[in-house]
């Protein structure tokens, strides 16, 4: 799946926690002064993911265009093969017609055969006749042997129907064999054709099976392709949507800084007040209470067993800690800062993402898996405040809590991923 080359920075607000620690005026002016720069930042880079949603619905476009022309190219192919298969039922009826016509003409050819088989006896009949009778005088005896002028007659026409019948004989003999010859011919050459004919249909009904398989083939890596593009273009927009969040948590912080730096410049004239009537003997000590957080900048993330560590394992790299338990336990912010993003992911299922700055530098939380989500997009935090409860939603197997440390912003490669123990406390 293509990615964008922007990474997601859900904790690219730089200096978001200066407002937690009470650090001096001069920090903070410095802090706001950075996190107007981090907008600007951000929102150049909504822009940049902006317009690759628009390209990548364009490409979009263009794929379901491309897939329309090719299901077109595809209803054209249907259509000339069925053209062809019809065509190639028909030639094959035809074959089987002349076959049986082929057949019946050989049952014909035995009956034909059988008379002229029959002829050629009677004539050799009647040859071996004349060769016995002396042929033409045989005739003449017929004619001379008449007792009367009337049976003269009779003789005589007796002998022309004989004469008359074997040139029948012979002529019909003869237009037997060429009947017999030109059916044969005829014949055999409507099979040679029919075949020929069904040949090159079936070669021609190959050809477009085969562009058709290329048209699906085709088909289906536009499909892919759209798919791929669809993923990417939810992927820009899952960006677009943290982007518009830390936006939004960015312009949070800064009123909050504003708000914090007003503030402290009137603790600052109060207790500056409080010295000058202190020095002049006009009242008590003034208070040098420190603001801070107790404990440390971190706390731990959940009560539970510490299952699995960072670093590469069995089904790859893992960027993470894993904190589990038997029942569901509340799931706390491990420093203060700002929710970036609070959502469902099919990964990280309930996941939050929260935005620290501690001395100066960013670093970035990640807690996964949750049942249930408290803290929103947004919210400010507190160190141990709960922001979920512990869960085993996403690709998880179990109940725990995936959590994840990067100094600096998240990104889509967790190359700023590193290892908490050490850092945060840890069962």
């Amino acid at each position: 799946m293509k990615k964008s080359a922007i990474t997601l920075a859900v904790a690219a607000t730089v200096g978001l926690g200066t407002i937690f620690g009470g650090t001096p005026a001069k920090i903070e002016a410095e802090s706001i002064s950075k996190l107007k720069g981090e907008q600007n930042n951000i929102q150049e880079k909504r822009s940049d993911v902006k317009l690759d949603i628009n390209q990548a619905n364009d490409k979009i476009s263009e794929l379901q265009g491309q897939q329309a022309d090719v299901k077109s190219d595809m209803k054209s192919i249907d259509f000339a093969i069925g053209d062809t298969t019809t065509k190639i039922n028909e030639k094959t009826a035809k074959i089987e017609e002349t076959k049986a016509e082929i057949t019946k003409l050989q049952e014909e050819t035995k009956i034909i055969k059988e008379r002229i088989e029959k002829r050629n006896e009677l004539l050799k009949d009647r040859a071996r006749s004349y060769q016995e009778t002396g042929g033409v005088v045989n005739y003449l005896d017929v004619l001379m042997g008449s007792t009367s002028f009337s049976d003269f007659i009779d003789r005589a026409n007796a002998v022309a129907t004989i004469m008359n019948a074997d040139q029948d004989i012979l002529k019909q003999h003869e237009a037997d064999k060429k009947e017999l010859e030109s059916k044969q011919n005829q014949v055999e050459k409507d099979l040679s054709d029919l075949k020929i004919m069904l040949a090159d249909l079936e070669k021609m009904n190959q050809q477009l099976n085969a562009q058709k398989a290329e048209k699906d083939k085709l088909l289906g890596t536009l499909i892919d392709q759209e798919a791929e593009e669809h993923e990417y273009m939810m992927d820009l927009k899952e960006q677009e949507q943290i982007l518009a969040s830390q936006e939004a948590a960015i312009q949070k912080a800064i009123k909050m800084e504003q708000e914090a730096q007003a503030r402290a410049a009137a603790e600052a004239a109060a207790a500056a007040a409080k010295n000058n009537q202190a020095n002049s003997g006009g009242g008590g000590g003034a208070s040098t209470a420190n603001p801070g957080v107790s404990s440390g900048y971190w706390t731990q993330p959940a009560v539970g067993r510490f299952s699995s560590g960072f670093g590469g394992r069995g089904d790859g790299n893992h960027y993470g800690v894993d904190i589990a338990n038997s029942t569901q336990v509340p799931i706390v912010a491990a420093a203060d800062g700002v929710v970036i993003k609070s959502y469902y992911s099919s990964s990280y299922g309930n996941c939050i993402f929260i935005s620290h700055s501690i001395n100066g530098q960013v670093y970035t939380t990640v807690y996964a898996h949750m049942s249930s989500r408290i803290a929103g997009s947004g919210d400010v935090v507190k160190k141990g405040q709960q922001i979920g409860v512990m869960g085993n939603t996403g690709a998880s197997q179990g109940q725990h809590l995936h959590f994840e440390l990067h100094k600096g912003p998240w990104t889509q490669d967790k190359s700023n991923a590193i290892n908490p123990v050490g850092i945060v406390p840890m069962p």
